[in-house]
């Protein structure tokens, strides 16, 4: 007999945030002053990033650990470069024996002296972040009892703008679709500065056959020298309108009302395409953020 047709209910917007470990005790302090901010708004998870190669991966460790006592739900990012496979595999059982239940697999930021041409298959290491969602699989299978039988949530990148390795946005969408074959759940967007990047890229992934939920990353749009920056290392094009608005004022809270209300204009117009939720990069800050989820009033959990 086949179940019945159940009219289920919508699932309200997920949210989620990205914090970075503290690299001085005044920065700690700030941080948790963020992280106690943050915890008001129910987050569905935090994800929690690293610096290039891991540089600071015991300080990221301590900080998943830390939030396993708070009410926020810790998503650990792992990067492929600057670890080999047996590093990395020891490494995802230390953050499941702590409590972690959600990985957000990256292949990382290459060094600047390393390029495409240079790279060579390693026995030791991994190469891409399709290899890395594999391994990931292979220590939870080994740990099904720890989990109770259940599983690991893994998340992984997709690229609104064109990936600055990729020889054309087609074969971004055919790399996500081979993580999603190897055991991803979901993908975050790099930043993009533009409503039609998101909703593009929504189209042509589901045209390849790309299910999994993909979330777009948001940045409060507040720091000229930030979105700038970032632009050039995403390799996607800012909005020049918005710079030019924000280059134009010379006081922080102007700047931040503008910013604010362009994030929150690129939110909506991805909600409306269809995004399942938002993931916000605070970089550690949480007032822009805040401000962002008062304007757009998403639907949150009782507390």
């Amino acid at each position: 007999m086949s179940p019945p047709n159940l009219a289920l209910p919508p699932a309200p917007p997920a949210l989620s945030y990205e914090l970075f470990p503290p690299r001085t005790p005044a920065a700690a302090d700030s941080l948790w002053e963020t992280i106690r901010a943050l915890e008001s708004t129910h987050p569905d998870y935090v994800s929690v990033t690293y610096g290039a190669s891991g540089s600071n991966r015991d300080t990221a460790v301590s900080l998943l650990r830390q939030l396993q006592e708070t009410s926020l739900r810790p998503l650990a990012h792992l990067t492929c470069i600057g670890n080999t496979a047996q590093e990395l595999a020891l490494l995802i059982a230390e953050l499941l024996d702590h409590g972690v239940r959600g990985i957000l697999a990256l292949r990382g930021d290459r060094a600047p002296s390393q390029t495409r041409a240079s790279e060579q298959p390693d026995e030791r290491g991994l190469l891409h972040a399709q290899d890395l969602v594999e391994l990931i699989r292979r220590v939870e299978q080994r740990r099904s009892a720890l989990l109770a039988a259940g599983k690991l949530a893994i998340g992984v990148a997709a690229y609104p703008a064109k990936h600055p390795e990729s020889p054309d946005s087609a074969h971004d969408i055919e790399v996500l679709l081979a993580k999603q074959r190897s055991g991803a759940d979901f993908a975050i967007t790099q930043v993009f500065f533009h409503p039609a990047e998101y909703e593009d890229l929504l189209s042509r992934a589901q045209r390849a056959g790309v299910s999994i939920p993909i979330i777009p990353g948001l940045m409060p749009l507040t720091s000229l020298v930030r979105l700038r920056r970032l632009a050039e290392l995403s390799g996607a094009a800012p909005d020049e309108a918005l710079l030019a608005e924000l280059a134009a004022v010379d006081d922080d809270a102007t700047r931040r009302r503008i910013g604010v209300a362009a994030t929150v204009r690129l939110a909506r117009v991805a909600l409306e395409a269809g995004a399942p939720g938002i993931h916000l990069y605070t970089f550690n800050e949480h007032r822009s953020a805040l401000d962002v989820l008062e304007r757009l009033d998403l639907p949150r959990p009782a507390a």
